[in-house]
């Protein structure tokens, strides 16, 4: 019969299960086509929405190496989390949307993989003694930064009950005696231990409180120093090359050292010329050499170099340079100055009209004081 074909398919239609459990979506596409990489993992996969795209095969060893040493330390085996969390896939499945395209053993095994990678992660995190020598995430000092973007994403997400779950078991917790709850381990993770300052004005906000620019003489590129309102800056040439060159630099950076200077130099060049006008005052201070078609493109370069920048709060290299600005542009005295400055004494005329003025004012007050005392005196003769 013609219809049995689609009776056949509302028979194998799975059951709905409560929908107080579904909590993990996929963004719509009309969202998605405003910024696909707003929603999308770039480095790892956690749950199954975007296991097995091939960008993000870089991890998957890595997640394996993680568990493995999980099931050594904690004495766990893959049997029992399998099984543990082969009982609640069915709320784990609900937890999703849609329909989670993986068979019950591929599900359950990428549950396991990654919930016990996001464990690890955070005990290696925040218990600095559990990482391994040759820890290749907390050794890759920027990596773990790019781990911590993706699993923000909405789409990369695993119930936070089976991780809780795991982490509770009693062979997890004898591993890691008086270790803290697990919502602990995520809070020291997303507030910040150390504040610093990153935020740093641009050359044309702190010329008009008045600071002054020098090209310093140093032979280090990373030392920018502002001292006694003067900002001395090593000179910077920008070329065709230039971007190219730094942006490999940054990556070779953010994967062997744990410094970052690169990377640092890279965010506050940008924050300091972060406009045109900003690029034409470096250039007539000879701080600048562009060799690029216009101050525009110099602009647009330094803002490209910036964006693939991602600050450690706990190291910025120019911290207290940030600081030291930002604190001398919030005095107001310093402002009110570079205004007087720059409005009435910034050539000899300016400067000589202003003091004639003075003069003039002075004269009329000397003159208007005598006028009184003179008609004061008159008065008490009179009288």
């Amino acid at each position: 019969m013609p219809w049995t074909h689609l009776e056949e398919k509302l028979n194998e239609m799975p059951k709905l299960t409560s929908s107080s459990n579904c909590c993990i979506y996929r963004a719509s596409k009309r969202l998605r086509q405003q910024n696909e990489k707003a929603y999308t993992p770039q480095i790892v996969s956690i749950s199954p929405l975007h296991h097995g795209e091939p960008h993000l095969e870089f991890l998957e060893e890595e997640k394996r190496r993680y568990l493995q040493e999980f099931l050594q330390r904690t004495r766990l085996s893959v049997e029992e989390l399998y099984n543990l969390i082969r009982t609640k896939e069915d709320t784990l499945r609900s937890c999703y949307a849609e329909k989670i395209k993986f068979d019950s053993n591929a599900f359950v095994e990428i549950i396991l993989v990654d919930v016990v990678f996001i464990v690890e992660l955070f005990l290696r995190y925040s218990l600095s003694y559990l990482r391994m020598r040759e820890d290749r995430i907390f050794g890759q000092p920027y990596l773990i930064q790019d781990i911590w973007y993706d699993m923000r994403l909405h789409e990369n997400q695993i119930p936070f009950f089976i991780l809780e779950e795991i982490f509770n078991l009693e062979k997890v917790q004898a591993a890691v005696p008086d270790g803290p709850r697990f919502i602990e381990l995520t809070k020291s993770k997303t507030m910040k231990r150390k504040v610093v300052t990153a935020s740093a004005p641009s050359v044309t906000q702190l010329l008009n409180a008045g600071a002054k620019f020098k090209l310093s003489d140093s032979n280090d590129s990373f030392h920018i120093n502002f001292e006694k309102g003067t900002l001395e800056i090593p000179p910077l040439k920008l070329q065709l090359e230039t971007e190219s060159l730094f942006r490999n630099l940054i990556a070779f950076e953010q994967r062997h050292y744990s410094e970052t200077y690169i990377n640092d130099y890279a965010y506050i060049v940008h924050r300091l010329a972060d406009t045109p006008k900003d690029i034409e005052l470096l250039v007539e201070k000879h701080i600048v050499e562009n060799w690029l078609p216009d101050k525009e493109e110099a602009s647009t370069v330094l803002h490209n170099l910036s964006s693939g920048t991602t600050l450690n709060p706990d190291s910025f290299y120019f911290s207290i340079l940030c600081e030291d600005m930002e604190n001398y542009r919030g005095k107001s005295y310093n402002t009110w100055r570079a205004i007087l400055t720059q409005n009435y004494f910034c050539t000899p005329w300016t400067t000589l009209s202003v003091v004639a003025a003075v003069f003039v004012i002075l004269l009329t007050v000397i003159q208007a004081v005598f006028s009184v005392l003179q008609v004061t005196n008159q008065q008490n003769t009179c009288s």
